[in-house]
């Protein structure tokens, strides 16, 4: 089949809107497979509390991403880049089109873009910098990054700690900011992309947090939780939904409190989320709860 045939579907949107199950419905009609975009569903031992798909709609579709590595590991949006590229490779043998579906911004951009080549990072320089933010916590450093790397301060994400590690990390390395590396030259990539976001109302969408974070709970979160203690201090499970409940187990709060923190943290989430999309003109957006949703985002190929 030929390249110019071949169609990338991005369903994107805020957390808990419903974008696995409008992906699903969308690669059951196209006949083809989901790669997932989430920086946290991608690990085995994190299922809960990330709203990994289940097992009935992993059999239902096949997902690439999904569970394929362990919290121990650190993948960049560049390893994703290369990883959801050669994704796209198998699937179009059988296919002339492919889902791909999740959050994460960065990886998304990665995989439409492109990202600029770059020094690497000293791997000495970025364990003595993740011993020190362990130590000293967020705090220190925001702090840092904004003494040593004034320019990314000024328009970067300041509330992701493995962003700030790695900017703090590359600045201590290579002398220059990773802003200097950042040309903004968009990479052409041999299939045409159509990227579709998925939102509701925001208290129709902060309602179904809510709900998906006590329902996270029934299934089990603590217990998911408490099986990684040994693997805390990881930076893959300083977020959301972990965090809140380490914290309780260590006595900060009660579970109560840790609760409603999972549910505020996931509304500021969103929020984050849809801020980061909507700075993206080439998404249209969509009702995710549109009973013709998936007819919709066919019309748009």
């Amino acid at each position: 089949m030929s390249a110019n045939n071949r169609k990338v579907y991005i369903v994107a949107g805020p957390t808990a809107v419903g974008k696995t199950d409008v992906a699903i419905k969308l690669a059951q009609r196209l006949g083809t497979a989901i790669i997932s975009a989430d920086s946290r569903q991608c690990y085995r031992e994190m299922s809960i509390g990330t709203a990994k798909p289940s097992p009935e709609e992993l059999a239902a579709v096949k997902h690439y991403f999904v569970g394929e590595s362990s919290v121990t590991e650190s993948i960049s949006a560049a390893g994703y880049e290369a990883r959801a590229l050669g994704y796209l490779d198998e699937i179009f043998l059988h296919a002339d089109s492919a889902v791909v579906c999740g959050g994460t911004g960065l990886y998304i951009k990665a995989l439409c873009e492109g990202l600029d080549e770059m020094p690497a990072t000293d791997d000495a320089v970025l364990a003595a910098t993740e011993a020190a933010y362990k130590e000293h916590g967020m705090e220190w450093l925001q702090q840092a990054v904004q003494a040593e790397d004034p320019a990314f301060y000024a328009v970067g994400e300041i509330s992701n700690p493995a962003r700030l590690l790695r900017v703090l990390s590359f600045i201590r390395s290579t002398g220059k900011s990773i802003l200097d590396y950042r040309s903004g030259a968009i990479k052409q990539r041999p299939f045409t992309i159509i990227k579709i976001g998925l939102d509701l109302p925001r208290e129709l969408l902060y309602s179904k947090i809510n709900s998906r974070v006590d329902a996270m709970m029934t299934l089990g979160l603590l217990d998911e939780v408490k099986q990684l203690l040994p693997y805390k201090e990881y930076k893959n499970l300083q977020t959301v939904g972990y965090s809140e409940l380490f914290a309780y187990l260590a006595g900060a709060c009660t579970l109560d409190e840790a609760v409603e923190k999972i549910k505020q943290h996931t509304r500021n989430y969103a929020k984050r989320q849809l801020t980061w999309f909507r700075k993206d003109k080439d998404i249209n957006w969509l009702r995710a709860d549109a009973t013709d949703v998936v007819e919709q985002i066919l019309s748009l190929g």
